[in-house]
């Protein structure tokens, strides 16, 4: 099952903010952005797993009505 844990506004704004620069950070960055927010470098991870999967979802919705062949990019 799905384990989600609840985040104060203000740390996900952090990682908002976070991802907005960088949708991959690496370990260092990591690891600095889990020390600023006060979770484990394995959670960050795990949040930007998450949100790369919600943008480019997203993504994918908003190019489909621009895009003629919405097929060709799989």
């Amino acid at each position: 099952p799905h384990t989600s844990y609840a985040s104060p506004p203000e740390q996900l704004e952090e990682l908002e903010k976070m991802f907005q620069e960088d949708h991959y950070p690496d370990n260092e960055k990591r690891r600095e952005i889990a020390a600023a927010v006060g979770v484990t470098p394995q959670r960050i991870m795990v949040w930007f797993q998450n949100r790369r999967a919600k943008w480019r979802k997203s993504e994918k919705l908003s190019v489909k009505g621009s895009k003629k062949n919405p097929t060709s990019s799989a």
